[in-house]
């Protein structure tokens, strides 16, 4: 129980010099944007998530079988800007990477200009979001996610990957002591799967009893709060 707890300590406040340096409590923010954008895109968007890519694989599924309210174009969409967010960041994270403060500055700055764009384009569509308006705001959330889920794997920051939470998961189980694993930093992951959770849950009832507006605020504060935090502690050369 010892280890779990100082797994979730060192989560939330690595040690001073630690490896991965201040980068562990800025990617579970990072989570919890993604908690808060898919809550948006699911609900407001219709049935389509711009952060996981499997959901959207099975809706298309759902949708070519005839199942109702899946949308074929707005799941290829957010495929699409996935891939175009992803490019963006894999070719950030090949330029910077030798930097992982500067990369993920520089990143989260370009996902905070996107939530941004998104945040106005969902008050200027209003309630319900129209369909031009709905397909600009996929775009703009897919390409953000996919940006934050490069920059993620290039930080390489074990389980904490900012999206999949299956082999976040699987590995919580799979290695533990109980299964015969050496241990499954359970701690760690644990903060991961409430982050997501955290957000998810936040976007929901701000859209349900507040506007729908407010996940989309709150993604953006988040990230332009860990980018600003990135660019002052890298400044510091504390990565």
């Amino acid at each position: 129980m010892s280890g779990f707890f100082a797994d979730v300590r060192e989560t939330l406040f690595p040690s001073p010099g630690g490896k991965d340096g201040p980068l562990p409590p800025l990617l579970v923010a990072m989570t919890v944007v993604t908690g808060l954008v898919d809550a948006f895109s699911y609900l407001v968007l219709g049935h389509v998530f711009v952060a996981n890519m499997t959901g959207n694989v099975l809706f298309i599924a759902f949708a070519l079988a005839g199942a109702r309210g899946f949308s074929i174009a707005s799941s290829l969409t957010a495929l699409g800007a996935f891939v175009v967010g992803s490019l963006t960041g894999g070719k950030l994270g090949s330029r910077l990477g030798a930097n992982r403060g500067r990369l993920l500055w520089t990143a989260t700055e370009a996902q905070a200009l996107l939530l941004g764009l998104a945040a106005g384009l969902s008050i200027l569509s209003g309630s319900p979001v129209p369909a031009g308006y709905g397909y600009a705001l996929i775009v703009a959330l897919g390409i953000s996610m996919g940006i934050q889920n490069a920059t993620a794997r290039k930080l390489a920051v074990p389980d904490l990957t900012t999206t999949v939470l299956t082999l976040t998961l699987t590995g919580m189980v799979a290695d533990s002591r109980a299964a015969g694993g050496a241990g499954s930093k359970a701690g760690r992951r644990l903060v991961s799967v409430l982050a997501m959770f955290a957000g998810a849950l936040t976007g929901v009832l701000a859209i349900l009893y507040v506007s729908d507006i407010y996940p989309l605020l709150f993604a953006f504060v988040v990230i332009a709060l860990v980018s600003l935090t990135g660019r002052v502690l890298s400044a510091r050369t504390l990565f």
